[in-house]
């Protein structure tokens, strides 16, 4: 896929993957129409794609409104005409065991969020990607192919996605829509910084240290830019979780103390 002169939307374009992902692609010359609920930061992302010669328009948008979703689709048909490709990337985490919890209401916060507002986009920007035999991309996270412990809502959030997504591409079959689903690691974004805590509310700072054994939002990126590129089928970015998949076929209580051992090394 050549992405210059493509109608791209991005949710999630205010920070983190979803601001350098959209400064990337506006290098190659795509045409963005960026979402996020962060007007301010937002506003900087446009301005940045602008500057290394996209184009890039902003909707103030909270994805776990349906009605968000339609008018974010809308836009995008109106400043460019047809979508190409919608990335779905917005999404929160958490940073608590369940028993801690004491709002359950963050719950329901991460399904709208991760999982729901991958499906409102998907289902008002179907019918424009489908004439443009476009691509579907969601960005989950290894959390989406294994239970981890403190991420019980986030990982049942993008389990739930991974699951729609599956069935969609086989629905899909045909019609020439890819679907692609990208899971990066530890990726040092700040999204732990925004986690919600066992109170519901964001925690503020990353419990863990963001600098040590992350991969960069960069590398992230340009490993994503590549899936897209090839339209692959999923993309887990690291050999460790990639190998954990198999091993998880084979003996799941290895891949639990791996998990396990893992959150705890990096400060749960």
């Amino acid at each position: 896929m050549d992405f210059k002169g493509k109608s791209i939307i991005i949710t999630g374009a205010s920070l983190g993957i979803g601001k350098v992902l959209a400064i990337e692609l506006a290098k190659k010359g795509a045409n963005l129409t960026l979402a996020a609920r962060d007007r301010k930061n937002l506003g900087e992302t446009v301005e940045q794609c602008l500057k290394v010669g996209g184009k890039a328009i902003a909707v103030i948008t909270d994805v776990a409104e349906i009605k968000d979703c339609q008018n974010l689709i809308e836009q995008a048909v109106k400043a460019y005409g047809q979508i190409d490709v919608l990335v779905n990337n917005a999404g929160i985490s958490m940073w608590a065991r369940f028993e801690d919890i004491k709002d359950l209401s963050m719950f329901e916060k991460m399904i709208k969020i991760n999982y729901l507002g991958a499906v409102y986009c998907t289902y008002y920007a179907l019918p424009y990607i489908k004439k443009t035999k476009g691509l579907i991309v969601g960005v989950s996270s290894v959390t989406g192919k294994t239970g981890v412990p403190t991420r019980s809502g986030y990982a049942a959030s993008k389990h739930a996605m991974h699951g729609f997504f599956d069935s969609l591409r086989i629905e899909l079959r045909g019609t020439g829509v890819g679907i692609s689903l990208i899971c990066p690691g530890f990726v040092a974004t700040g999204i732990r910084d925004r986690a919600l805590g066992v109170e519901g509310r964001s925690i503020g700072q990353s419990p863990r240290d963001e600098n040590q054994n992350n991969m960069s939002v960069e590398e992230c990126v340009q490993l994503m830019i590549d899936a897209m590129e090839k339209r692959k089928r999923e993309l887990i970015m690291t050999t460790k979780a990639r190998l954990g998949q198999w091993i998880k076929l084979l003996a799941p209580e290895i891949v639990d103390t791996i998990a396990e051992k893992a959150v705890k090394e990096k400060g749960s």
